[in-house]
């Protein structure tokens, strides 16, 4: 099989990414040239800067909502800085919305959105997923303790969802009811499980979430990060990585006012910038009633596409780390097996077969002894490589088909009239010539059936709008603040 061609903004010039992999620390197929950094730092002083530009297009907003006085919603980006860097750490999002009284909330969610990528960086002595856990862990712990020692931060919290993008594909930590959402093509997986009173009822066989009566409250959560001294973090993954991969990371102020598939269709249609936007515009004008946050990216580039197994090993995981998130040993079956083996020997014996009953007698005890048989202790901390294919955790949790649909164009369109009324209504003062422009080309796309280019169109309506009546805002604080300063 020959070898992959060379990624310009990646790999030095005379090596392949085959060459690199074989190279990488950790690697069971590392061969006796060394780790990554020696090879690379023997050859290249400094080691090369990257472009991700060219293989990676990302955005991250945020917006206080339309009832909240402060923003207590977080977010970090730490993309790695080299070639070097993104082999042993990758690039990091991470979206935290806080809860709590005053600034109680703000501040826990600060405290996470910096503590997860400095810690996840310094312990590099781990293994990506042990340090990503560890480093929403230490997060916890560092909210926990500034809470305690002051009053009127006692008892703050915050969620916390980190995406990794590694070569070995993307690693997910999570607690609370923010989420990590990837699309591919038109179908949009949600990767994390809501730690909310909905959701846990449902994963309990009692109900399904969409039969839960109206009383039962949808913004209540089950786990967070400071109000106890320990958390139980979720780790997903690795989830191989396509070019086309859009992931969005949000706080519930979008998923709980935008669903799945508009969700979908609209990252579908947009690039990550536009679309986190046009997202947040839209949980605004469905009442805002929390604040926004969203982190949307997109993969461009072969670069970080997660590559064929027989190029790069798989991923290592410490053994509490696979232990923690493996699926339960279940000896259910052997019992089953052993019980039939048993009463197979119980009719042999009836039946005078002496020999063929104290076969099945026998095999019905060993089959039991093996059922009984406790797992195979190992050191915590001893490494272990995930099979090829394997991952941590459960996720994918939910599907949705998000393609581009008659009935999203309807809504969007129903806004965008909503929206030309009520400017006119109250004479707001805009500049409508794109807000006309892009309306009036979503109605000719939606006639001709054309529906991504209407929703394209017809979202950067809505996004014209709302950037108006944005800067109104802005200029009448302005004008109020200059009022009391007596400017």
């Amino acid at each position: 099989m020959p070898a992959p061609p060379l990624a310009p903004c990646l790999f030095p010039l005379g090596r392949n990414r085959l060459e690199f992999y074989a190279l990488l620390p950790g690697n069971p197929n590392q061969g006796s040239a060394g780790g990554l950094l020696a090879w690379v730092g023997a050859l290249y002083e400094p080691i090369m800067e990257v472009n991700w530009k060219s293989c990676l297009d990302h955005a991250a907003l945020t917006d206080v909502g339309m009832r909240r006085a402060n923003n207590q919603d977080s977010s970090a980006v730490a993309l790695a800085s080299d070639a070097d860097a993104w082999f042993k750490r990758g690039h990091m999002f991470v979206v935290c919305d806080g809860m709590g009284a005053h600034a109680a909330g703000e501040l826990a969610s600060k405290l996470a959105a910096e503590t997860i990528p400095f810690t996840y960086q310094r312990l590099l002595e781990l293994p990506p997923a042990d340090a990503l856990r560890n480093s929403v862990r230490e997060a916890n712990s560092n909210i926990h303790r500034r809470g305690q020692a002051h009053a009127e931060f006692h008892g703050m919290g915050t969620t916390a969802s980190a995406l990794v993008l590694l070569p070995q594909g993307a690693l997910v930590a999570h607690v609370g009811d923010s989420r990590v959402y990837r699309l591919r093509g038109s179908t949009l997986e949600q990767l994390t499980f809501d730690h909310s009173l909905v959701w846990e009822m449902s994963a309990s066989g009692q109900v399904a979430k969409e039969d839960l009566p109206s009383c039962v409250p949808k913004n209540i959560i089950t786990r967070s990060l400071g109000p106890h001294p320990e958390v139980q973090v979720d780790v997903e993954g690795p989830f191989p990585v396509q070019v086309g991969d859009t992931f969005l990371l949000c706080s519930d102020g979008l998923s709980g006012q935008v669903n799945d598939e508009e969700i979908g269709a609209i990252m579908g249609c947009l690039p990550p910038s536009e679309a986190g936007r046009v997202l947040i515009d839209l949980a605004n004008l469905r009442g805002g009633p929390d604040n926004i946050t969203a982190i949307v990216l997109q993969v461009t580039g072969q670069e970080l596409a997660t590559p064929a197994s027989s190029e790069l090993g798989p991923l290592a995981v410490t053994h509490e780390l696979y232990e923690s998130h493996a699926q339960p040993r279940n000896p259910r079956l052997l019992w089953v097996l052993a019980g039939i083996c048993l009463l197979a020997a119980i009719g042999l014996f009836f039946a005078a077969l002496t020999i063929p009953a104290l076969v099945s007698a026998g095999a019905a005890i060993v089959v039991g002894a093996l059922a009984m048989l406790p797992p195979k202790s190992q050191p915590l901390s001893e490494l272990r490589h995930l099979a090829p294919g394997a991952k941590l955790g459960r996720g994918p949790y939910t599907k949705a088909e998000c393609q581009p649909s008659e009935s999203l164009v309807a809504t969007l369109g129903r806004l965008v009239e909503q929206l030309r009324d009520a400017a006119t209504e109250g004479n707001w003062a805009l500049d409508w010539s794109k807000f006309n422009t892009y309306s009036r080309q979503g109605a000719m796309a939606a006639e001709k059936r054309e529906y991504a280019q209407a929703i394209r169109d017809y979202s950067r309506a809505l996004r014209s709008m709302m950037n108006e009546l944005r800067n109104q805002r802005t200029k009448k604080r302005t004008s109020d603040d200059e009022s009391v300063l007596g400017y």
